[in-house]
């Protein structure tokens, strides 16, 4: 209840006055500014201070810094076990702290096992939580530039370690503390180099000031500037693979996620807003984040800080940090501090100093672990019976598969098995929904397991809501992220084997030529097989047209978009070494080669047609730096860099205005604001044969140039009246579209359509960016269904613009292309069905014939 959380209004004052004080008190604090004064502490535990030769607070501490204090620490106490659990990108190793008192530490691996078992249905019951230690997992800066929760977990660190008295002991007795003292290290220290390097002897505060403007791409992100606290669900970076590997050894009951927030806020922690909850959460994890909010209340109010519950946050998306555990018999418990940013900030209540964000993470760090101790029964008892309740969902199971492409069932197997969900091969050839799936070609998850929410969090589509605003995304389902044929099955199936192991799908070479080698464009890893030849000197053609072809298993069929390598001819290597590489790339990226005798084909195109056109090798460029959205250009660079294995240049929009463009022949446009690019150079460039490559807001900048003729839709302003002020924001976001999945018509004749097989794909859409119908229909080879909404929020009128209008358009401006994505087929690398449409753009833009003009006046 809310009372629960509001001071009076003689409170509320006084705590004003308290927060001016206190975070205007930028002098360096003592110890005891941080840390409970009623416990004695251990001397033999140096304090961070000692430690550092600063006070916390004083500097933003860098990620060896915080490790050799841990390190320390761990050495001197019998209260600390370290486990590194994975690398970030950048070779960082990412830590995960294990506190408890020394018997359970002496007998963890037992306390771990015993634990795990509250989880199964078949052992949950045998197991005593009297004295079973309550798990709680804390995490801190999962955002790398929202510093103050890593720069408080070296005094969390000391508090643990070198605090004495009864209370410390029983703690410790009753917890197994998990601490990730900095979830992500490569962001993390970007943004601490730059506080750090811009920081004043004489604190500044002035929010213009260079140390609190840090520069693109910012702290926030990964190394491919990807938002970490959107990936727990589908797990696709290697920081969030080896920490949900461990949170699945565990399973908390407990994980907090410490943030912060804009700099003229106060404190958040939850529950968020009740009615942005998702349905699939208990009722009674929300009454226990409330009781545990109750905690946070107390301590925040002891020290005088401002706080503020039930506003701003929601619990909808289960890929973020706090809401991942509600769906796994956890409660997961959000932080947002206002940021300082730097040193020192000027706010609406004053100056707010670092060392006071600080104080107030470790505060409710130290509530939380009061709260755990307290209700340690409760959370134990609830953690059990979630997972002994069974489904009572009319589906029974889902299957997948039967797609050829069988590297992206392989991912998505793995993404499920990682989440402790079982998989199980088909027993045999089944139809369900019209759709028929072949034993050992698809995949069934039954409902009747532990992680049944999961599954259909996973699976499920949703199109009703009890709120239209959203924090994040409103839709994920995992079957159309991977354009994977799927069925949800309401009647008993026969379960074949439960998968053990998930090997690769490795391909092959079929038979041996001195001629040619075909190969299929619909395996997730063509592109990167074809760049491999073509950056060994292979030349490569791509079949624009169907045809057949003998080959060593007989004739065969052989659709748009496949790729031919002459094996004879002016190849600068061997014919055996081709064949050994064509073996190491078929084991590499599931790709199976054809071996080919003869450029006469039975039927269709001949492999000498010059219907068979030339592929033109990827030299990307991309526009990056202030204006363009990091998310959005930092999934590009990722899927050409990690996926594709093509290097990706990129400058930012000052320097692409002054260097040679002749280099590369595509240039790549994410989301963003484009004003500052010189659109004349450009404009040379692309009728000199570049391809220019839109998406999502660069459409509007492209079109808007004379680039595509494309014409975007003017949404009306509301003309329903005078409404109520208090309204205006929830109305205004009622309008957005925060993430939701369509259904389109592709074109699987166009060269942005080669390689799939379906004349239907799903697409991801966060924006509301929509196109007008074109007049030449032959360009547009992606088009928006007549019923388009398949998962998500959109409002009605938002529905009607989206129907049957194009979502990619591909047009000639001189001798080059322009080709524009009003969606974002990259979106946070996970949705791997639409990565093909934005390859195919790279690869074969140039291979589009020329059909309806752009702006260009040639």
């Amino acid at each position: 209840m809310k009372f629960l959380y509001l001071n009076s209004i003689k409170k509320r004052a006084t705590a004003f006055l308290l927060f001016i004080t206190i975070s205007g008190a930028f002098a360096q604090v003592s110890d005891s500014y941080y840390l409970p004064q009623q416990v004695r502490y251990n001397p033999a535990i140096p304090t961070p201070q000692q430690y550092f030769g600063f006070q916390v607070g004083d500097w933003h501490i860098q990620y060896e810094q915080l490790l050799g204090y841990i390190k320390k620490v761990a050495s001197l106490s019998d209260r600390f076990q370290m486990k590194e659990y994975g690398k970030t990108y950048e070779n960082r190793p990412l830590w995960l702290l294990t506190v408890s008192s020394p018997q359970n530490l002496g007998r963890i691996e037992q306390i771990k096992t015993e634990h795990h078992k509250l989880t199964e249905p078949d052992q949950a019951s045998s197991v005593s939580i009297d004295n079973m230690p309550l798990v709680v997992w804390m995490g801190y800066s999962v955002h790398g530039n929202e510093a103050s929760g890593t720069n408080a977990v070296p005094m969390v660190v000391y508090y643990l370690a070198a605090a004495q008295d009864a209370s410390i002991d029983s703690l410790l007795n009753e917890t197994v503390i998990l601490i990730d003292p900095r979830i992500n290290p490569d962001g993390g220290e970007r943004f601490a180099s730059w506080v750090n390097a811009n920081k004043s002897m004489n604190l500044v505060a002035d929010p213009n000031s260079r140390e609190l403007n840090e520069m693109w791409p910012g702290g926030r992100y990964n190394h491919y500037w990807f938002d970490l606290n959107r990936d727990w669900l589908y797990t696709q970076h290697p920081e969030s693979k080896g920490r949900i590997k461990q949170f699945h050894e565990w399973k908390p009951n407990i994980l907090t996620d410490h943030h912060e927030m804009g700099s003229a806020s106060s404190f958040f922690f939850q529950p968020g807003i009740p009615s942005r909850t998702h349905p699939l959460t208990p009722k009674k994890n929300l009454e226990f984040t409330e009781k545990i909010g109750t905690f946070h209340a107390e301590a925040l109010d002891k020290i005088g800080s401002l706080y503020f519950t039930k506003e701003g946050y929601d619990d909808f998306y289960y890929g973020k940090g706090s809401t991942f555990p509600d769906v796994q018999g956890a409660i997961g418990i959000l932080f947002e501090q206002a940021s300082s940013r730097g040193h020192l900030q000027e706010t609406p209540h004053g100056a707010m100093s670092f060392a006071f964000t600080i104080r107030n993470q470790m505060t409710t760090t130290l509530s939380t672990l009061k709260a755990a101790k307290a209700m340690r029964k409760d959370l134990l008892t609830y953690q059990r019976n979630f997972y002994q309740e069974k489904s009572t969902a009319t589906t029974k199971a889902y299957v997948f598969g039967n797609t050829s492409d069988k590297v992206r069932v392989w991912e998505m197997v793995n993404i499920l098995r990682q989440h402790e969900i079982d998989v199980y091969q088909l027993a045999k050839d089944e139809t369900f929904e019209g759709k028929t799936y072949n034993k050992g070609q698809a995949y069934i998850v039954p409902l009747s397991q532990a992680q049944h929410r999961l599954i259909q969090g996973i699976f499920e589509k949703r199109t009703s809501f009890e709120d239209s605003l959203f924090y994040d995304i409103s839709a994920w389902s995992m079957p159309h992220c991977f354009n994977m044929p799927y069925s949800e099955v309401k009647v008993p199936v026969t379960l074949g084997e439960k998968l053990t192991q998930n090997p690769f799908p490795q391909g092959k070479v079929l038979g041996k030529s001195n001629y040619a080698y075909l190969f299929e464009w619909d395996g997730y890893f063509a592109p990167r097989a074809a760049y491999e030849l073509q950056k060994k000197g292979y030349k490569l053609k791509v079949a624009t047209e169907p045809f057949t072809a003998m080959t060593e298993g007989g004739t065969k069929n052989f659709d748009y978009g496949t790729v031919e390598i002459s094996a004879g001819g002016n190849q600068l290597t061997s014919l055996e070494n081709l064949h050994t590489l064509l073996t190491q790339l078929a084991a590499r990226d599931g790709i199976y080669f054809y071996a080919i005798h003869t450029g006469l084909t039975p039927t269709g195109i001949d492999l000498g047609s010059s219907y068979a056109a030339p592929m033109r090798m990827p030299k990307p460029l991309m526009v990056v730096g202030t204006g363009v959205n990091p998310n959005d250009a930092g999934e590009i660079w990722h899927l050409l860099d990690t996926r594709v294995n093509i290097p990706l240049s990129m400058a930012d929009m000052t320097q692409v205005n002054r260097i040679n463009l002749e280099k590369y022949n595509t240039l790549i446009l994410s989301s963003g604001d484009y004003a500052a690019l010189n659109e004349d150079k450009i404009k040379a460039w692309v009728r000199n044969g570049g391809t220019l490559i839109a998406m999502t807001d660069a459409v509007e900048w492209a079109a808007s140039r004379g680039f595509s003729p494309v014409k975007i839709k003017k949404i009306p302003t509301d003309s329903l009246g005078p409404k109520p002020y208090a309204l205006a924001e929830r109305y205004r976001g009622a309008q957005l579209i925060s993430g939701a999945i369509f259904q389109t018509k592709i074109d699987v004749t166009h060269p942005i359509g080669y390689g799939y097989k379906e004349p239907l794909l799903s697409v991801f859409r966060d924006n509301t960016i929509f196109l007008e119908k074109i007049k030449d229909p032959y360009n547009a080879p992606l088009i928006y269904t007549n019923e388009p909404l398949v998962s998500g929020y959109i409002t009605e009128p938002n529905k009607k613009r989206l129907k049957d209008t194009p979502s990619v358009v591909a047009t000639s401006f001189g001798a080059g292309k322009v080709i524009v994505m009003t969606d974002n087929p990259n979106f946070r690398a996970f949705w791997y069905g639409t990565n093909k449409l934005f390859l195919n753009a790279i690869f074969f833009g140039s291979n589009i014939l020329s059909g309806i003009r752009g702006g260009d006046d040639e």
